[in-house]
């Protein structure tokens, strides 16, 4: 049996998805640092460094399933993403927790990542569970373009504030690359 990598390193055409390591914060940060980045976010207070850390950064690491998202061309670190909850029985598991630098929306920079990242995961699961805030039109948009369908919502709530949190669904046979 092959043993499932949460953190592979994943090449394309003008990116690089490789293991975020602890020494990625400060580089990180400076991208999650944008408040437009999380406007419509759940969690719209992660642009504050003691935020971020703690509600994102931390989990991520201790996930081992977090990937940094490296321009190419410059070398920079432009954003993050996460396989999480890996079902071995169900063969499902979740990608969220992205986010990209503003200059890297609208221009295929998103796409290319789940395009690699689904490709990966695949080959291992049947399923793959996209977890998105209600308000957060942006992702969801870029979920349902993959082929992903909405299965359910949950109330949820982040420092006691209410949200709604949607669940795409998107199964191998309806993956559209």
């Amino acid at each position: 049996m092959i043993e499932l990598d949460l953190q592979p390193t994943l090449t394309g055409k003008t990116i690089t998805l490789r293991p975020l390591l602890n020494e990625d914060f400060t580089e990180l940060y400076e991208v999650a640092s944008d408040p437009k980045i999380w406007e419509i976010h759940p969690d719209s207070s992660r642009y504050k460094r003691d935020i971020f850390e703690i509600r994102f950064f931390l989990g991520a690491i201790s996930s081992g399933g977090a990937l940094v998202v490296v321009d190419n061309k410059s070398g920079r670190i432009i954003g993050s993403s996460r396989y999480y909850e890996w079902n071995s029985e169900q063969q499902e598991i979740s990608i969220g927790y992205t986010f990209l630098e503003p200059a890297h929306w609208g221009n295929g920079t998103n796409q290319e990542m789940k395009a690699l990242m689904l490709s990966y995961i695949f080959s291992y699961a049947r399923t793959v569970w996209f977890h998105v805030g209600e308000v957060n039109l942006r992702s969801r948009k870029a979920v349902e373009k993959l082929g992903a369908i909405l299965s359910h919502k949950e109330d949820r709530e982040l420092e006691g504030k209410p949200y709604v949190q949607l669940f795409y669904r998107l199964d191998t046979s309806a993956y559209c690359a």
